[in-house]
């Protein structure tokens, strides 16, 4: 399969794409690396048809195809898992999976047995274990990630091309979707493995190219390739080491105590947790996806009740700074404005008496976050929607931070970003800690947890099984608590 020449320009000016040339050969896993924003999704959006090329073609076996839509795309085998989730909440696991590809009897009935068997199969090849009759909207991050790749597989795609598709799995879960892809590969299936991770494509692949602001920066088989190279290909420069210094917490800012909380399924999801975070300190929780770290996160900041236990939060701030999980649902409105979602849940800083509010200085404050967080954006009055991934989560970020909150809790805030857009987030959360805020970090990132938290509570099965000082801990102990291995 060739793409040639393809050029990609949104209609609000932007230009995503500057004459890429790509090859994929046959029973390959093609990773293809670069910062947030280098043209990777788009050009992967481009050839599973959900985009049309400004100019350039896609050639198969050498003929020119045209793909008017993902339908078309799906005809010559090509699917893809895209990194914003594309599920339907209120139907089952099994539902949007065969959703428009349900097995028919005589054309008439639906056999679900049939569609049953066949996840299960697939079940078995990827190790991915999901209930088949469970609600999607009760699922957490990692999983619904897992149903997006068995949705993909279920329609028998040849090329299956993966968007992030680690960001929302932990480091276990990693090395088993890993597994997964070499069988798929085994199987006959070609890969397109989009990622930002240098450790994770040199892994898995056997190509790896590598895109920069829209273009082909360069092209390397796996085993010729190392971390400095592929950075330097990257970024183009040298990123600055995150520096923790060591200095002693204050007061207690976030009490938490024997708190229960019940979650979707009315079962206890958080069972008796207790833990304090400091002023000047980075406290983290990290936890294989499903162990409660959602239910705890959304009962401290007020999304859902606790049936026992108490939740104490010493500061004066009326506004408590949260960045979710999920950028594109809960942190902000794509369809929206940049300016605007610069001010959501801080509006009233910008209302007079007469609640109107002053567009002049949202939008002076707007360009004030773009510029101390070096968002890049065409245009403020641009759809939000057209900046990447990690754009639309630094300005998350930014509008979060700007509320000058003691308190802030983060979750999976480098979730999906660069080598450069995660170290700057990192480098925000350890200025945090110098200027004596107190940090809730959840992350499913082992090297994130260990960088930058001063204490480390492991959460397995809604409990808090573990609680060490970060220096304290090795990749190997922490995989192991994350795992229910407790050790002595």
């Amino acid at each position: 399969m060739e793409m040639v020449n393809i050029h990609k320009v949104y209609p609000d000016g932007t230009i995503a794409l500057r004459g890429v040339d790509l090859e994929i050969y046959e029973g390959e896993i093609l990773g293809l690396l670069g910062e947030n924003g280098a043209g990777k999704t788009t050009l992967m959006k481009i050839l599973s048809g959900l985009l049309k090329p400004t100019k350039g073609v896609i050639k198969i076996h050498g003929d020119i195809v045209e793909f008017k839509s993902p339908k078309d795309a799906l005809r010559y085998g090509i699917g893809m898992v895209h990194q914003h989730f594309t599920l339907i909440p209120n139907l089952t696991v099994l539902e949007n999976i065969v959703l428009g590809y349900e097995p028919k009897v005589k054309g008439l009935f639906i056999d679900m047995s049939k569609a049953v068997e066949k996840l299960k199969k697939l079940m078995e090849l990827t190790g991915f274990k999901l209930d088949p009759y469970v609600q999607v909207s009760s699922l957490p991050v990692g999983f619904k990630q897992m149903v997006e790749i068995l949705k993909t597989l279920y329609k028998d795609v040849k090329l299956l091309i993966l968007d992030e598709p680690t960001s929302s799995l932990t480091p276990i879960e990693v090395k088993q979707f890993f597994n997964a892809l070499r069988k798929l590969k085994e199987h006959g299936v070609t890969v397109v493995f989009i990622t930002h991770k240098i450790k994770e494509v040199l892994e898995i692949t056997d190509r790896i190219v590598v895109l920069r602001k829209g273009r082909v920066e360069g092209v390397v088989k796996t085993i010729e390739a190392n971390p400095p190279l592929l950075a330097k290909m990257m970024i183009k420069l040298e990123s600055k080491p995150l520096l923790k210094t060591k200095h002693a917490p204050g007061s207690d800012i976030l009490i938490v105590e024997d708190l229960w909380v019940r979650g979707d399924d009315n079962r206890y999801a958080v069972k008796g947790v207790s833990f304090k975070v400091r002023e000047g300190e980075i406290y983290g929780i990290i936890g294989v996806e499903g162990s409660g770290q959602k239910e705890l996160v959304e009962a401290i900041v007020g999304l859902r009740p606790y049936e026992r236990g108490r939740i104490i939060i010493d500061s004066k701030d009326k506004l408590l700074a949260y960045i979710p999980p999920d950028r594109t649902i809960e942190g902000l409105v794509l369809e929206m404005r940049v300016y605007e979602n610069s001010e959501l849940g801080i509006h009233r800083f910008f209302t007079s008496k007469a609640s109107i509010i002053d567009m002049k200085r949202v939008i002076e404050h707007c360009k004030k976050l773009i510029e101390e967080y070096s968002i890049i954006v065409p245009d403020i009055k641009a759809q939000t929607r057209f900046l990447s991934g990690g754009n639309q989560q630094k300005l998350v970020v930014a509008r979060e931070l700007s509320k000058g909150s003691k308190l802030i809790i983060a979750v999976n805030p480098t979730r999906g970003l660069d080598i450069e857009a995660t170290n700057s987030v990192r480098r925000l959360l350890l200025e945090l800690r110098e200027n004596n805020k107190a940090v809730l970090l959840v992350t499913s990132d082992i090297d994130e947890a260990l960088e930058v938290c001063d204490r480390v509570g492991v959460i397995f099965e809604g409990k808090l099984i573990g609680e060490e000082l970060a220096e304290a801990l090795t990749e190997e102990k922490l995989g192991l608590l994350m795992g229910g291995v407790t050790i002595s």
